[in-house]
Formats: C-alpha cells, structure tokens, sequence
C-alpha cells in the first residue's frame, strides 16, 4: 500500500480529530516529509483535508468523501476488495479490463464521475461529477447464460433496499433493471458477461449500478425526463454515497451466494413498478401495448396483449406512463 494510501486510512480512522505530522509518521514508521507529500498528493486528487498549525491534518466528520475506507466503515461483508476513482469513463468497462486480467471475485470499483457510462443496449448513461455513485462489481458465479438476468434482478433488489434503509423513500423497480423513486428513475443497471463456451456457463459477469444521489446544479439534462434522485437535495451531515455503496454491497452479497435459491424474489416483487398497469413493449424495434399481469419464478414478465393473448416476456424493455 502507498503512503498516500496509508495516510488517508489513517485519517478515516480518525475523522474529526487532528493528527500531527509527527503522529502520522510514527504510526506509519515514515518520514515527515513523506507524510507531506501524501497529503498534497491526496488533496490534489480532490480529497478535502484540513490542516492547522500546531494541530495537523484532519477529515471532518461530515465530509463527502467517497474512499475504500468510508465504504469499508458500512460494510458488513467480508472479503470484498473496494477500490475507489474520482474520474473514470467507466467502472464497467474498467472493470472488464481487469476480470479479462484474472482479477478474482470480489473486486468492486466505485467511482464519483464517469466520462462514458454505459447503459442498456448501446445507450450511455449521465453521469455527472459529485452528484452520484457509480458502482460495478466483479463475479464469477457458477451460473448458466440463460440465468443471467438472476444478477440483474438481485442488483435491483439490493439497490432499492438499500435506498430504503439509507434514504427512508420508497423504491420501486421497473422491469427488469432501472430503480424509481418518486415516480422517477434514480438508478440504471447494466450487467455484462463473458460465457466461457467449454462449459456454457459465465466466465465472469460485471454488474454495475449508476445512482442519481442528489440533482445536479441546474437540473437534469431536458432529454432525460425521468430522471430524478434519491435526495431531493444533498443532505446536511450525512456521509450518504459511502454509506448507500456499503448498503447495496451488504445486501447484495447477502443475497448471492443462494442466488439460484431466489431469496430476493419477493422484495423484488413487492416493489413491481409495473404490475397491474398498463405497459408500452419495446421489442426488436416494434412497441405494441400490454397489461402487465405479473412476475413469474424466473423474472420473466407476464402480459396480456391487446389480443387477449398472454405472453412471458423473458427479455426487451418496457414503459410504464407515471
């Protein structure tokens, strides 16, 4: 681990309490100059540490900062290994980089602002700095294609339990991966695999999550009209992107090791944006209108068509008028 790095866990260990120079230097056994030059280094990467004389250098306790150590103070689940980047263009496409390197499972990227975030088939994804969490986790389940979109659905759950507990709003999850608050769209989800063709199953699958926190200055973008934020206004005194990112890694990685058990289907259910309503289907370039009946045991949704006909939509996106 770099000086810097060291520097800053040691920081977040002490948040609202000054550290002198020489204190830093003893407890990490290096010199007073390093301890300098970790500190500017790490201001530098946008991290706001106070210093006073004759008191040292400090991170309030309120403070924004998104860190592998403000994660780890909310995490419950062993083992994970979070990483944290300012600016990336995108956790998921850094992500695949580093499974196809052999990075092993467990590996989680969060980042402040993405330059190209990704979204469903092809679209990108806003993704604006200081105002949201962007998250990707690296898995390597035991996990046939065909039961893929089981991750997709276990992220969502996780996102809008965890919205809940942190935030206190009601969630609710429109098929299959985008979260709502309010009547509008606070989180997307993309899952990416690669399928290792000797045994047909997923060689590695990168979930990511990108979460609207709060709204950005002016507004969102007029051509995004759903989209809204978990906070209608960034909240006073609380450390809330860490503590959402430990939150949806606590309840996601609670939920996956039975991840073909389905522990998470209710939650997901009970939380349907689209059930009882009438939806617009947007399959292979062509919308046609349907009745959403309900969710069956694999996630596929069921509807009537405008025929009378019922069918399972296994896969495609829809639209619900909020």
């Amino acid at each position: 681990m770099q000086v810097k790095d060291r520097v800053l866990a040691a920081l977040e260990a002490s948040r609202g309490t000054y550290l002198s120079g020489q204190a830093l230097a003893q407890q990490l056994q290096v010199s007073r100059n390093a301890v300098w030059k970790a500190i500017s280094q790490l201001r530098e990467s946008g991290y706001p540490i106070q210093a006073v004389s004759h008191r040292g250098y400090c991170l309030d306790v309120d403070s924004p900062l998104l860190s592998p150590q403000s994660i780890a103070r909310h995490l419950t689940v062993p083992g994970l290994q979070v990483e944290v980047a300012q600016t990336v263009s995108s956790t998921n496409t850094l992500l695949r980089q580093r499974a196809e390197e052999g990075a092993p499972e467990g590996l989680v990227l969060a980042a402040v602002e993405q330059t190209a975030g990704k979204g469903r088939q092809g679209h990108s994804f806003f993704s604006p700095p200081d105002t949201g969490l962007y998250l990707s986790l690296l898995l390597r389940p035991k996990l046939s294609a065909q039961d893929a979109l089981l991750l997709t659905t276990c992220a969502a759950a996780a996102v809008a339990l965890a919205i809940e507990a942190c935030a206190g709003v009601e969630a609710q999850i429109k098929w299959v991966n985008d979260v709502f608050c309010r009547g509008k769209k606070v989180c997307g989800i993309l899952t990416e695999a690669a399928l290792d063709l000797e045994s047909g199953g997923l060689q590695y699958a990168i979930v990511g999550m990108g979460v609207n926190l709060f709204p950005p200055a002016g507004g969102f973008p007029a051509d995004l009209p759903q989209a809204g934020a978990v906070y209608s206004a960034r909240p006073q005194g609380l450390e809330s992107r860490s503590q959402l990112a430990g939150e949806i890694l606590n309840q996601f990685f609670a939920f996956y090791p039975h991840l073909e058990e389905k522990p998470f289907f209710q939650a997901y259910r009970d939380r349907s944006l689209v059930l009882g309503r009438e939806v617009t289907v947007l399959e292979r370039g062509q919308t046609r209108t349907a009745l959403a009946l309900n969710l069956n045991p694999d996630f596929s949704l069921q509807v009537r068509e405008a025929d009378g006909r019922e069918r399972a939509l296994a896969s495609g996106e829809v639209r619900v008028k909020l």
